[in-house]
């Protein structure tokens, strides 16, 4: 096992524990899995995924969310690009729903939700702009990303609420790669609201082979 903020080739199987409030990034070939560990429970992971050929082919939350029928992801989810084509599929998930409309948090929206004196407070977006560098992205490249284990229901007035999450100690979700592809991730450092219950922990993000399907 190893700790790192950095760049996975993906061209290796392996685990990497990423600190709380870290980024990390991997290539994640086709038919390999990418097992998210909320280690300590209670932990949003911000997530975006590309083509990793061609970073114009990116997640798209609108493509995913009209193609299944709603705004929570669990087994089954699978996630569209914005040609409506599978990037990865969630082969399994011990928590049962993740959200897809919560965005990243940014020093922007940090400032306009709890107060200017939360600017200096790191932020996804800082992640994700950060590590997106290494392959060739910037801002214009970011879109509204996946918050594995973060719970945001929406109330009956359609306004949405960020409250404690369903995730626990240990709980796992597993994502298949559909073909090659670039991943991000932004472990959320985010401590004025209870998505990671006002204290961020670390993550551990685990590459294999894909399962075995029994034949039909």
């Amino acid at each position: 096992m190893s700790t790192n903020t950095g760049t996975s080739t993906g061209t290796n199987t392996g685990t990497t524990v990423v600190p709380a409030r870290a980024a990390w990034s991997s290539v994640v070939r086709a038919g390999e899995t990418l097992t998210i560990t909320d280690l300590h429970g209670n932990q949003a992971v911000d997530f975006l995924v590309y083509d990793a050929h061609d970073t114009a082919v990116r997640y798209s939350a609108p493509d995913t969310i009209h193609a299944q029928g709603g705004i929570f992801l669990t087994t089954g989810s699978v996630l569209l690009s914005n040609e409506h084509t599978p990037l990865m599929t969630v082969v399994a998930d011990e928590v049962g729903r993740h959200d897809t409309v919560g965005g990243a948090c940014s020093k922007e929206s940090n400032t306009l939700r709890y107060g200017h004196h939360t600017w200096s407070q790191h932020a996804c977006v800082d992640n994700f702009l950060a590590e997106g560098a290494q392959h060739g992205l910037g801002k214009r490249d970011l879109v509204s990303n996946v918050n594995w284990y973060m719970n945001v229901p929406v109330e009956k007035d359609g306004t949405l609420g960020i409250v404690d999450g369903l995730s626990a100690p240990g709980l796992t979700l597993t994502l298949r790669a559909e073909r090659d592809v670039l991943v991000l991730v932004s472990n959320c450092p985010q401590i004025n609201n209870p998505c990671n219950g006002f204290e961020p922990t670390a993550v551990e993000m685990t590459i294999g082979t894909a399962a075995h399907e029994d034949a039909a």
